[in-house]
């Protein structure tokens, strides 16, 4: 399975042009992906410089055809004059998922930052060795208290999901909500993080679990004693004052670090203000 997770500044690349067809031509020239992981994509957000009223979740649907679109909105609104406005984060796979979770993170309050809401996107696909959730995020950036109580819900999530796997139920349902589906702790998180890898808050989301495979870092798995690249701000020096930082991660559960193969990042494509990154990881055996 190729995973790819970009933060794609809705489509607008550092010359300043939203061009989402642009975004999944960069994403295919890594690698024929069956995932593509998106954040930051919006709808009816014309104060977003370039966006305009365009729905881009529909968008990027029609530009993967055969493709199951799974959104995750962390901004919801209806603003008068406007109607609906939507942003967030979207899931595009070449199955379809078993079933689809959407987790709001926490947002306690912060008067001296601002911010928005944020959510992760839980999706679970059934390959040869078992289910497999991806869950893909984008975090807080501006105060730091959110992003760390985010980190947690992140970890929480993990708990959560392996002990459905330790209780599991009976299959009474079949054909209702309660029907019950397969969801463990072997996953796949991926997204903007919004801190850097030497930050404490990676740190703290790799820390031991009781009860689950904790979160790892895939990096380095691959790439062991190899520096890192930077992921964000390589090439938009007004936005990130030429300051690069490393923000976007695979994180892979425990139980599946042996299984990654490849771990890539287009340190080239100037697409958005962050690159893409590409984790292939066998799941046939």
């Amino acid at each position: 399975m190729i995973v790819v997770t970009w933060n794609i500044q809705w489509g607008r690349g550092v010359d300043g042009r939203v061009d989402l067809k642009r975004i999944v031509d960069t994403a295919r020239q890594m690698g024929d992906f069956d995932i593509l992981c998106l954040q930051e994509v919006a709808d009816n957000y014309p104060g977003l410089a370039g966006a305009g009223t365009d729905n881009q979740f529909a968008q990027l649907a029609a530009l993967l055809p055969g493709f199951h679109a799974t959104e995750g909105l962390a901004v919801e609104r209806h603003t008068p004059g406007l109607g609906r406005q939507r942003f967030g984060n979207m899931i595009l796979s070449r199955l379809p998922p078993s079933q689809v979770l959407r987790h709001q993170l926490p947002w306690p309050a912060d008067p001296a930052k601002p911010s928005m809401p944020r959510m992760a996107l839980e999706a679970v696909f059934d390959t040869a060795t078992g289910p497999v959730r991806v869950v893909t995020t984008h975090l807080e950036y501006y105060a730091a208290g959110q992003r760390a109580a985010q980190i947690e819900a992140l970890r929480n999530l993990q708990l959560e999901a392996a002990g459905h796997a330790s209780n599991a139920r009976p299959a009474t349902q079949a054909g209702r909500p309660f029907e019950p589906r397969a969801r463990d702790g072997r996953a796949i998180l991926c997204g903007d993080f919004n801190c850097d890898a030497s930050d404490p808050p990676i740190a703290r989301l790799q820390e031991p679990l009781g009860g689950a495979p904790a979160w790892v870092d895939a990096w380095p798995l691959v790439h062991q004693g190899q520096q890192r690249p930077h992921t964000v701000g390589l090439y938009d020096f007004a936005q990130w004052q030429g300051k690069p930082h490393c923000f976007d991660f695979f994180f892979v559960s425990q139980d599946l670090a042996a299984r990654i193969t490849r771990v890539e990042i287009d340190g080239l494509t100037q697409a958005s203000d962050h690159q893409p990154l590409l984790l292939d990881i066998d799941l046939t055996r």
